[in-house]
């Protein structure tokens, strides 16, 4: 049997992952999972456990489903031009599609508005829901957040998250794509990877489910960009190959090491190796480490 010969990747071709945008004029927090975005609007809603994280309501899946199209036909065209957008490693979706559609959980590094909009068309078809920053579901863009796939984490009632809980590991169990922002909060055009909280591996254990790392860089924009736009970065986003829990671990262990794991796959696939990355991997009330 004939095998096709491999494409060689000439030296120019190889992606440069060392650009950093060290971005000015945002006001990152003291701690890594802070949020400086401030939200406008609160409709009220409250979450509780009565709340349905998953919406699978009639009208809630058309309303989905046409933002779905909408997204294909506007939202992911207009946001690779105005990103520069590059997508790497589809590959590794493509060799494990069968393994993935049992059930899947994605993280990645949170720096841009429009990352999850990235994230969406880099995993496409595959169509992923997204653990959102409760105050975001409240205010001026909830209704499109949860339109998109948006699922609100409640905060300070047990009985809430228990119930968010239940539903997202019933989404993935029942072969649905969860992605997470492990680090907690979106922080624009940041070059290092922060610490992770432990919920993307938490979801693979309790499910036992693969955790699938993308990471974002960023490459240096050309004149017209900067000068006439004033974009600071264009970016390119990255498929690893999946991850699965250690199953001969228990159970603390085994979140620990895959998240450990994860951390290190997605700096890996930011360009940053062991020696760069300033961050330990897993969230521990961390500081902020002002670097530049």
């Amino acid at each position: 049997m004939k095998t096709k010969p491999q494409k060689k990747i000439r030296a120019g071709k190889i992606p440069d992952k060392s650009f950093d945008p060290k971005p000015t004029g945002y006001p990152f927090g003291e701690y890594t999972d802070m949020h400086y975005l401030v939200v406008k609007k609160n409709d009220g809603t409250v979450f509780d456990e009565s709340y349905p994280y998953i919406d699978g309501s009639l009208r809630a899946r058309t309303v989905r489903a046409l933002f779905r199209i909408l997204l294909v036909i506007l939202a992911f065209p207009v946001m690779r031009i105005r990103l520069g957008l590059k997508i790497r490693g589809r590959e590794n979706l493509r060799k494990h599609r069968e393994e993935l559609k049992g059930g899947v959980i994605s993280c990645a590094n949170h720096v841009h508005l429009w990352d999850y909009l990235a994230v969406s068309r880099a995993v496409f078809p595959f169509v992923p829901s997204v653990l959102v920053w409760a105050p975001n579901i409240r205010g001026e863009n909830g209704k499109m957040m949860r339109s998109v796939g948006g699922i609100p984490v409640p905060e300070g009632s047990p009985k809430a998250t228990a119930a968010m809980l239940s539903a997202v590991t019933g989404l993935i169990r029942g072969g649905g794509w969860l992605h997470i922002y492990p680090e907690g909060s979106m922080w624009e055009y940041y070059r290092p990877v922060r610490p992770f909280k432990r919920g993307v591996a938490y979801f693979a254990c309790v499910t036992g489910r693969p955790v699938v790392p993308i990471g974002f860089s960023y490459r240096r924009p050309g004149w017209i960009r900067r000068t006439v736009f004033r974009q600071k970065a264009l970016f390119t986003v990255e498929i690893g190959e999946p991850l699965l829990p250690d199953a001969s671990l228990p159970r603390r262990e085994r979140e620990t090491d895959l998240l450990k794991r994860c951390h290190t796959a997605v700096c890996g696939l930011c360009g940053i190796g062991p020696s760069e990355d300033i961050y330990p991997p897993v969230f521990d009330r961390t500081r902020r480490v002002d670097y530049y």
